[in-house]
C-alpha cells in the first residue's frame, strides 16, 4: 500500500509542547539518516525556541498549521507521509488533522484515550483512509500500546501453542509516574461530554470501537470491583484506564476478523498485593477512583479540579523524574481449559505518561515512516496492533521497552 512521493517523511505536530517537545527530541536521537522530518505547531516563536532547544539543525523545517483552519491543515497533511500529534485534547483539537491525513493518503498516529473521539474518526474517516490508503491509529502512548500490543503478542504465542487464549486479562503491576496534563484535560472532556445521557451510554459500551454491525458480546461491563483474581491470587482494583485500553484490544479483535474466537474476553485491573493490606489498597484505591469521577461528573467541582488539582496541558515532570519512572503489565491468557495458559511480560522505563509515552508515538511513528513496506497492509481508523503488529514490538524492543511470552510457571503462579 505505498504511498506517493512526498516533501518529508514525517512531521511531529504539536512540537511545542510538553509531550511534543519530547518526541522531538525521541525523533533527534533515534530517526535513522536519511530522515526528512519537520516540527509543526501555531506558534512560530515557540517553534524556533523548541527547536534551539533540542539543537535542531536547520535541516528540519518549523512548520505552522492551526488545529482550526482547515486550510492549513490539508497544506501540512499534503507535504508529508506521517504525522504524529500529540495536541489534545483530541475533541476540542484533533478532528480537522485526522480528517486531512484520512483524505491525503497521509498516515497518522496520535495519543489520544477518548472513546468519543475515536468513534467520531471510525464514523467520518474510515472508509475515507481506507479508500486513501492512509493508516490513522489512535492511542499510540501508554493508553494503549502496552495493552493492545501485549494482547496481540500473547495470543501470537497462544495460537502457535494450540489455541487462541480465550480469555485475557492484562494485570497493571508496580509503576512510577503522574497522569499527564493532556490525559487530565481529556478525562475532563469526556466528563463534559458525558452529561449527555446518550454519549454517556456510548462510552459504557464495551464495544463502544467495534464496527457497526459486528460488535462482539462476551464482555457485558467492565468490572467496577475489588476482587482476587482467579489465576493469580492477588487482590485487585479498577485500572482507571481499562475502559479506554479495552475497548481498544476489542477493537483490534474485530479488525483482526476475531481470530481468537467470538466467545473472546478482555479485561484490565490493577494489582494491589496480597493479604489485608492487598484488600485495604484495593478498596482504597476503587474509593478514590469513586470520588473523584464523582468529582469530574459535576461541573462546580470538575472545574476546581481543573485548576486546582490536576496538571494542566502542557506541564510535566523534570528529567530526572521521568527517568526514575517505569511501569510492569503482566498480560494472562486462559486458553479453553487451564492446561492451556501463557503469560506476556510488558516493562517500560521511564514515567508511563510522559518519557515512555514519547517512545511509543516516536517509535509508532518512524514505523509508519521507515518501514511501510513491513507493515500489514491494511488502512483505515485502525489500532497500534492492528495497523503495525510485529513491526512496532521489534521497535520499541530495540528502544529498551521489555516484550516477552512466557510459559506459565510449573509450581505457583506469576508475579505481575
Amino acid at each position: 500500500m505505498a504511498q506517493v512521493a512526498r516533501e518529508l517523511d514525517l512531521v511531529v505536530y504539536g512540537a511545542t509542547g510538553f509531550t511534543g517537545a519530547l518526541v522531538a527530541e525521541h525523533l533527534r536521537d533515534h530517526a535513522p539518516e536519511g530522515l526528512t522530518w519537520a516540527i509543526a505547531g501555531r506558534n512560530q516563536g515557540k517553534l524556533d525556541a523548541v527547536a534551539e532547544r533540542l539543537g535542531l539543525p536547520e535541516s528540519v523545517p518549523r512548520l505552522l498549521a492551526d488545529s482550526h483552519d482547515d486550510a492549513s491543515l490539508d497544506a501540512l497533511a499534503a507535504r508529508t507521509r506521517v504525522v504524529a500529534t500529540t495536541v489534545g485534547p483530541y475533541l476540542k483539537h484533533g478532528f480537522g488533522l485526522a480528517r486531512a491525513c484520512a483524505e491525503a493518503g497521509t498516515h497518522y498516529a496520535d495519543l489520544t484515550g477518548e472513546v468519543p473521539f475515536m468513534q467520531r474518526t471510525i464514523a467520518a474517516l474510515h472508509d475515507a483512509a481506507c479508500a486513501s490508503g492512509a493508516r490513522i491509529v489512535h492511542t499510540c502512548g501508554y493508553d494503549s500500546i502496552p495493552s493492545d500490543l501485549g494482547t496481540w503478542l500473547l495470543q501470537q504465542a497462544m495460537v502457535e501453542a494450540g489455541a487462541p487464549a480465550r480469555k485475557v486479562r492484562t494485570v497493571v503491576g508496580p509503576s512510577r509516574g503522574g497522569v499527564s496534563g493532556g490525559t487530565a484535560a481529556s478525562m475532563l472532556e469526556i466528563m463534559k461530554l458525558a452529561e449527555d445521557r446518550a454519549a454517556r451510554r456510548a462510552m459504557a459500551d464495551p464495544y463502544a470501537l467495534d464496527p457497526e454491525g459486528d460488535r462482539g458480546t462476551a464482555d457485558r461491563w467492565d468490572d467496577p470491583k475489588p476482587r482476587v483474581d482467579p489465576y493469580l491470587g492477588v487482590h485487585t482494583a479498577p485500572f482507571f484506564m481499562a475502559p479506554v485500553n479495552t475497548r481498544v484490544v476489542r477493537r483490534s479483535h474485530a479488525l483482526l476478523g476475531r481470530p481468537w474466537g467470538t466467545d473472546f474476553s478482555y479485561t484490565e485491573v490493577m494489582a494491589t498485593g496480597h493479604g489485608w493490606k492487598g484488600a485495604a489498597t484495593a478498596w482504597g484505591i476503587t474509593g478514590a477512583l469513586g470520588v473523584f469521577l464523582a468529582a469530574a461528573a459535576n461541573p462546580a467541582t470538575r472545574e476546581l479540579l481543573e485548576r486546582r488539582v490536576l496538571p494542566a496541558p502542557g506541564q510535566g515532570p523534570d528529567r530526572e523524574a521521568r527517568e526514575a519512572g517505569f511501569f510492569r503489565h503482566l498480560v494472562v491468557g486462559i486458553g479453553k481449559d487451564r492446561a492451556h495458559r501463557m503469560t506476556a511480560r510488558v516493562v517500560g522505563p521511564k514515567d508511563p505518561g510522559y518519557g515512555a509515552t514519547a517512545i511509543m508515538l516516536g517509535e509508532s511513528a518512524l514505523a509508519l515512516a521507515v518501514q511501510e513496506a513491513d507493515l500489514p497492509d491494511t488502512a483505515g481508523v485502525l489500532t497500534p496492533s492492528v495497523a503495525m503488529g510485529p513491526v512496532l514490538v521489534d521497535r520499541l524492543r530495540a528502544a529498551g521497552m521489555t516484550w516477552e511470552v512466557e510459559a506459565w510457571p510449573t509450581d505457583g503462579t506469576p508475579r505481575p
